[in-house]
């Protein structure tokens, strides 16, 4: 790293030029005007010219100036979001992140001793919770939201999306392979669960087997029949787990059980999921953490 000029001038100067006034440089840094001219001109003499017109007032920044300010504004700016961010953690304020239950518990949760590995200093708080958490109020530092396209209050950044297929246990299914017909899964209980806001999109047995009858025309009208409903998504994964049937899920909220083998996929038809939004607010103080964050969801998916 090259000779950098005493920290003491780049202050004066950045403050200075902030404010474009010796005196409230002074005063925002608790010394005199005079020393502030002092150490403007020894940057100056470090730098080979001056950085700033005196006369005629009002104080204004030379060409030289004009393109030292920026780069020391930045710079500064970003020693202290990293200092707060470190102040955060030492005090062992926990990082609080709300997402959809079905998510929490299923994918994020496991997960977890990952990223206590990687990250001792940050404690997590997660926050499952199908309810849209206000960030603006401080309820949570940042949110997995479950949607169809890019959400447009906070910032927002796309995670992954999922894909959906019947999925069941293998002891269901002959040598326990997916099934090669459409026709075949009418042998199987079929689980349904209500979402919370349906469309025409929703990844439904309605919607899978609208789209098995354009591969096979002959498919029974009652096909479409669930042995077994539920309201909520996990009563239908846990039946599912059970081996009380095939349900149309998500193949990110049941990573962990299609990685061991635990469940498999009874078709390949499948039908294209939503994308994870990682949201915060644009002045979040520890932006630093979340871009972490982000990276580290990203590389356990």
């Amino acid at each position: 790293m090259g000779k950098l000029p005493p920290l003491n001038a780049l202050r004066a100067f950045e403050s200075a030029a902030r404010h474009l006034s010796f005196c409230l440089a002074a005063a925002e840094l608790g010394v005199t005007p005079t020393a502030i001219s002092h150490q403007i001109r020894l940057l100056e003499e470090i730098c080979g010219q001056p950085l700033f017109r005196r006369r005629p007032r009002p104080l204004c920044l030379t060409a030289a100036g004009e393109i030292l300010y920026p780069v020391l504004r930045t710079g500064f700016d970003s020693f202290a979001s990293a200092v707060a961010n470190l102040a955060g953690t030492a005090a062992g304020q926990n990082f609080r992140v709300t997402t959809p239950n079905a998510f929490a518990s299923r994918w994020l949760v496991p997960r977890l001793p990952k990223w206590r590995e990687i990250h001792p200093e940050i404690a997590l708080e997660v926050i499952g919770t199908d309810r849209a958490l206000n960030l603006g109020s401080g309820e949570a530092d940042v949110a997995i939201r479950y949607a169809r396209g890019m959400p447009i209050e906070y910032v927002a950044q796309e995670l992954f999306r999922d894909t959906y297929f019947p999925i069941c246990r293998p002891d269901l299914l002959p040598g326990g392979k997916p099934l090669a017909e459409p026709s075949e899964m009418c042998r199987l209980p079929r689980i349904h669960y209500d979402w919370m806001k349906t469309n025409a999109e929703t990844p439904t047995w309605r919607r899978w087997w609208s789209k098995a009858r354009e591969l096979d025309r002959s498919l029974p009208r009652d096909a479409e029949i669930c042995q077994l409903s539920f309201r909520e998504e996990a009563h239908a994964i846990a039946a599912v787990l059970a081996g009380q049937g095939v349900a149309i899920c998500s193949d990110i909220v049941l990573a962990p059980e299609l990685e061991r083998g635990e469940l498999v996929r009874a078709h390949g038809l499948s039908l294209p999921g939503l994308g994870y939004y990682l949201l915060h607010l644009p002045e979040h103080p520890h932006k630093h953490v979340i871009a972490l964050f982000a990276d580290w969801l990203r590389s356990v998916i």
